[in-house]
C-alpha cells in the first residue's frame, strides 16, 4: 500500500499542481517511486496518453516531475466546459458525454467506484502518491457528495497539507477561515499549513505565523517564496493571459473563451526576445509576426466570437503582413465551411474564414492519439521545416476535407495506436494549418520558426535560439524541487507519510 499525501488550497490557483509537482520531484530525487493523483480535474488543457485516453495536462506535468509517463490513472475524471453551464465529462480517459452543472453534482458519486480503481491501480506503481484536491474543502455548496477535497481525503485516508496564497492577500483569514468552516473530523486531517508566494523578509511575517499556529491549531510547515518558474499551469487562472509587452519577435495568440491547449506555444515564451501575448480585441492585436489560431472547444461558438468581436477581419487583413498559423480548432476555422449536424456544439453550418479550400464535419467520435512523422513540402517563410521530424498528438471531434486536388500537406503523420500513416494539415503561402498538438516543442522547431521571423524583419537572433525544451523543463522541475526543500519542513512532511 503506497503512502499518501494530499495538497488541498483555500482557494483556485492558490498553487497546488506546482506544490505537488515539486513533491513528487524531491521524493523521486530521494529514491522512491511517486506518482501523482488528481481525482477530478476541470480543464480545457489535455492531453493523449500512448493508450489514446484522454487526461488533462496538470498531471502529465506532475508526471513529468515524478518522472513517469503520465497515466489516465492520475486523472480518472477530466471536466472540460463546453459553456458557462456544461461540461462534457470524461472518465477513465473516455468521453461519456455532455451535462448540466447541476445534473454533474447529482451524478458525480456514482463515479467513486471509478476513483477508486485508480487509485488502487496506481498504488501498484507507486511507494508514494501526492494527491492534489480542486479549489477549496470549505465550499459550503459542493461539499455534499465531495469526490476531490476532504471526500476524498476520507476515502483514501489521506493527510492534508493546506496551501494559501498570500499574494492575493488576506492568507491569515484564508487559512484560519478554511479550518473554521471545516467539520471537526475533516479539521483533525489538516496536519499542516503552508503560506505560498511569499515576497519579501520572512521575519516580518513571523508574529503572524505563530498567530496562525495558535489560533488554528496546526503547525506551519513552511512559508514559501514567489517562485520564477516556468512550468505548465492551469488554465483557468493562469497569469499568462495577461501579458501584454511586446519584444523583437511578436506572437499573438487569439484568446478565445474556451481556448484549449494553450501549452502548445509554451516553448516560444523560453526563447530569448519573443513575446507571446493572448489577446482577445482588435485594439490588443496590433502587428505581430505570427498570429496564431489555438485549439477550442467550442469552435463554432469562438469562431463567431472572433466574427462579432472584429478579430476575424483583423487577422484576414494582415495576412500578408504576418504568418497565421492554425491548430486543431483553429486550423478548422480556417476552411471554408463547419457543419455539425450532430449537435456536438452549436448545430447547423457555419462558414469558415475561408484561408483553405477545406470542409469541416464535427462528429460524435472523437479522435484521440498520440502522432510523430515529418514536415511535407512546405511553401512560404517556414520552408526551411520541410523535412523536419515532428510529434504531438491529436485529440479532435471533427474531420477536414481538403476540397483542391493537388494541396500541400503540412505533414506526415503516423498514428502510434494502429501505425497507420496519413496526410496532415495545409500550407499555402505563409498560412499553415494542423490537427497536431505540441507540434512546436520537438527538436529545434520552435527555434528554426522564431529564425525565419527575425530574418523577415532583418534581425539576427541566432545566438541564443537552439534549446531542447524537455531538458528545460527538467531544470525548473529540479529548481522548484530545491526551492521546496528550503522552505519546507521536509522532516515533517516525511513524518506525516509515514
Amino acid at each position: 500500500m503506497s503512502k499518501v499525501l494530499m495538497i488541498q488550497g483555500t482557494m483556485s490557483n492558490a498553487g497546488k499542481s506546482l506544490l505537488v509537482a515539486g513533491l513528487c520531484r524531491i521524493f523521486k530525487q530521494d529514491g522512491y517511486r511517486v506518482a501523482p493523483f488528481k481525482s477530478q480535474n476541470m480543464a480545457l488543457n489535455s492531453y493523449i496518453t500512448e493508450e489514446g485516453l484522454e487526461m488533462g495536462r496538470a498531471q502529465v506535468m506532475q508526471a513529468e516531475a515524478a518522472g513517469i509517463k503520465p497515466s489516465v490513472l492520475m486523472n480518472p475524471i477530466l471536466l472540460k466546459p463546453t459553456n458557462d453551464i456544461g461540461s462534457q465529462v470524461i472518465v477513465n480517459g473516455e468521453v461519456i458525454g455532455n451535462m448540466k452543472a447541476k445534473d454533474y453534482f447529482a451524478y458525480k458519486k456514482k463515479l467513486v467506484p471509478d476513483i477508486k480503481r485508480a487509485f488502487h491501480a496506481l498504488e501498484e506503481q507507486a511507494d508514494i502518491i501526492v494527491v492534489e484536491g480542486a479549489g477549496s474543502p470549505a465550499e459550503i455548496n459542493l461539499k455534499e457528495n465531495d469526490i476531490v477535497n476532504m471526500g476524498l481525503a476520507e476515502i483514501l485516508d489521506a493527510p492534508v497539507l493546506l496551501v494559501g496564497d498570500i499574494d492575493r492577500g488576506g492568507v491569515f483569514a484564508q487559512l484560519i477561515g478554511t479550518l473554521m468552516l471545516l467539520e471537526e473530523k475533516e479539521r483533525a486531517r489538516v496536519k499542516g499549513l503552508i503560506i505560498n508566494k511569499f515576497r519579501g523578509d520572512k521575519s516580518i511575517l513571523d508574529p503572524g505565523v505563530t498567530m496562525l499556529e495558535e489560533r488554528g491549531k496546526v503547525p506551519v510547515v513552511g512559508v514559501v517564496p514567489y517562485m520564477n518558474i516556468s512550468l505548465e499551469d492551469e488554465d483557468s487562472l493562469t497569469c499568462r493571459f495577461d501579458k501584454r509587452e511586446e519584444a523583437q519577435i511578436d506572437i499573438a495568440v487569439i484568446r478565445f473563451p474556451r481556448i484549449s491547449n494553450f501549452t502548445d506555444f509554451m516553448v516560444f515564451e523560453q526563447i530569448e526576445g519573443v513575446s507571446v501575448r493572448y489577446v482577445d480585441s482588435v485594439l490588443q492585436l496590433h502587428h505581430p509576426d505570427m498570429i496564431i489560431l489555438p485549439g477550442s472547444k467550442n469552435t463554432m461558438g469562438d469562431l463567431k466570437w472572433m466574427r462579432q468581436n472584429g478579430l476575424e477581419a483583423a487577422v484576414k487583413k494582415q495576412k500578408e503582413e504576418c504568418v497565421i498559423f492554425g491548430i486543431c480548432g483553429g486550423f478548422q476555422m480556417l476552411g471554408e465551411t463547419i457543419s455539425d449536424p450532430c449537435g456536438m456544439e452549436e448545430g447547423g453550418e457555419l462558414n469558415g474564414m475561408g484561408f483553405f479550400s477545406m470542409d469541416t464535419v464535427l462528429e460524435k467520435e472523437k479522435v484521440r492519439t498520440q502522432v510523430q512523422g515529418t514536415f511535407g513540402e512546405i511553401p512560404g517563410i517556414f520552408s526551411v521545416l520541410s523535412g523536419r521530424k515532428l510529434k504531438g498528438y491529436e485529440i479532435h471531434m471533427g474531420r477536414s476535407t481538403v476540397k483542391e486536388q493537388n494541396f500541400k500537406p503540412l505533414c506526415s503523420l503516423t498514428n502510434q495506436l494502429d501505425g497507420q500513416s496519413k496526410a496532415d494539415g495545409i500550407s499555402e503561402e505563409n498560412v499553415y494549418g494542423t490537427y497536431v498538438h505540441g507540434i512546436f516543442d520537438e527538436g529545434e522547431i520552435a527555434p528554426v520558426i522564431i529564425k525565419e521571423l527575425a530574418k523577415r524583419k532583418g534581425l539576427s537572433l541566432e545566438d541564443n535560439l537552439m534549446m531542447d525544451y524537455g531538458a528545460f523543463k527538467e531544470t525548473q522541475y529540479d529548481k522548484l524541487a530545491a526551492t521546496l526543500r528550503e522552505y519546507l519542513d521536509m522532516d515533517e512532511i516525511y513524518k506525516l507519510i509515514r
